[in-house]
């Protein structure tokens, strides 16, 4: 499974949510509300909502924006004319990407995106030019703190059943838990249980292939992916980059100079 979550770990080192976090409200209260449209307002019985109420829990949404947004979604008004869709394409240096969107014009979501492919010098793609390479997986990840990453996660693999399809392993100092969709709730609370603070926790698509780059190339992906997750309509952008630590340390350190 070696690769398999390197964007994940990317796009928390260099905390885009954070950065953006105006923008990530907007966003998580547009999923909140295609939730509760399409599963119902109880989140005991929507599993996508339970989810999506803990992304905005995490990114600091105020309880009264996550109401007012599942409300939307039971009403059925501003809920109903957001169409979800996913992209697909090569960005540069064959990066694989799968977009997730939420949109109310669905020509003005893909020329968008087509302008952003074409002046990165990428190529948007037709359904499942790339989606064969990725796997729908719950990826929990704990800071290994001033413990040893590989015997926490040896710890963690002895006290956690992570499910027939699930994993654990070290990543350069933090320790990814891989468990399958049906299996994620049980396997977070099972981590928080053992006293681990868990660092990010999401279920996303993962890529089987990534694709390492050098410092220059490194820098144009992470612009392009970038300016994707700058589109209001984007929600989730997927990707297999492998860009190693000492490349991403090169790049923050030139931005800040």
């Amino acid at each position: 499974m070696s690769g398999h979550s390197k964007w994940a770990g990317i796009k928390h080192k260099k905390a885009i949510v954070d950065a953006k976090r105006g923008q990530i409200f907007t966003k998580v209260a547009r999923e909140l509300t295609v939730s509760a449209r399409d599963g119902g307002p109880d989140p005991t019985s929507n599993f996508r909502l339970r989810l999506t109420i803990q992304k905005a829990k995490e990114v600091n949404m105020p309880a009264d924006n996550i109401e007012r947004a599942i409300a939307r979604g039971a009403g059925g008004k501003d809920g109903a004319q957001l169409e979800e869709i996913r992209y697909e394409g090569y960005g540069p240096h064959g990066v694989a990407v799968m977009i997730d969107v939420l949109t109310d014009n669905r020509n003005r979501t893909v020329a968008a995106l087509r302008n952003i492919f074409t002046r990165a010098g990428g190529t948007l793609g037709e359904t499942n030019s790339v989606g064969y390479m990725f796997t729908k997986l719950g990826v929990i990840r704990v800071a290994a703190g001033t413990a040893d990453a590989e015997e926490l996660a040896l710890r963690i693999l002895d006290a956690v059943d992570v499910g027939a399809d699930g994993d654990v392993r070290d990543d350069d100092g933090v320790v990814e838990i891989i468990t399958a969709p049906t299996e994620f709730e049980r396997v977070r609370a099972a981590v928080e249980e053992q006293g681990h603070v868990v660092e990010s926790a999401d279920v996303t698509m993962q890529p089987s292939t990534s694709v390492t780059l050098d410092e220059k190339q490194a820098g144009q992906i992470l612009r392009f992916l970038d300016a994707l997750e700058e589109n209001d309509d984007v929600q989730e952008v997927h990707a297999n980059p492998d860009i190693p630590d000492a490349v991403l340390e090169a790049l923050d350190a030139a931005a800040a100079g």
